[in-house]
């Protein structure tokens, strides 16, 4: 009897541990905490807030059901940059969205400069500045971000180009310079659709993403 009890606790400890060494890893994996945005240290300097950092591999199973040439793209940017992670790009994506959105609404031409490429950069310099020389003013707000997709995905060579499609309800108003409203509510959001592009040198040790080509989606 005392034999049968022996084996019997022996076998409980034996199951037991295994049911940790499962439980726990998994736990312990999925207590990772995922980056949100671009901008993973406000201390990092500036040419290295846009990117997020990530030490897990890319989880591109999460492409289950989009078309083949998307995948193919996501997959060969992963194989090129151990760091990528498809979560974790898709949440920074959206922080980046909202940041870029938001600095070109205040006129915030440092934050545009740190989160665009050249091209972009000129763009929403050259519309702010034409605005400022009306005396308008942006009151917009992001409401929420309803969806974000990634439409297409590709290595060319070293540089990775991610297109995200966005559609967003955003509330828009247009003052003059007597604070006149002059277009757009901020109690009626309209919907947004946007298809932007970004892009990475997957072998520089610059991690960021930078937008790279705007377009209405």
């Amino acid at each position: 009897m005392i034999l049968e009890i022996v084996i019997l606790a022996m076998i409980a400890a034996f199951l037991g541990l295994r049911l940790y060494s499962v439980l726990g890893r998994r736990a312990e994996h999925e207590e990772e905490p995922v980056p949100t945005r671009f901008e993973p240290d406000a201390a990092a300097p500036p040419q290295a807030r846009t990117a997020p950092r990530v030490s897990t591999p890319a989880r591109v199973n999460e492409l289950e059901g989009v078309v083949p040439a998307v995948e193919r793209g996501v997959r060969a940017i992963a194989a090129a940059d151990k760091r990528f992670d498809i979560i974790a790009f898709l949440e920074g994506a959206k922080g980046a969205y909202g940041m870029i959105l938001e600095a070109f609404w205040s006129g915030d031409r440092e934050t545009l400069r740190e989160l665009c490429d050249d091209d972009v950069y000129a763009g929403f310099d050259s519309a702010i500045s034409s605005r400022e020389a009306a005396g308008e003013t942006l009151h917009n707000r992001l409401v929420r971000i309803e969806d974000a997709k990634i439409d297409a995905a590709e290595l060319d060579g070293r540089i990775a180009r991610i297109a995200v499609r966005f559609v967003a309800d955003i509330a828009a108003v247009t003052r003059d310079k007597d604070d006149t409203v002059v277009a757009g509510s901020l109690d009626d959001a309209i919907e947004a659709r946007d298809l932007w592009t970004f892009s990475r040198d997957v072998r520089s040790g610059d991690p960021a993403w930078r937008l790279d080509e705007t377009d209405e989606g």
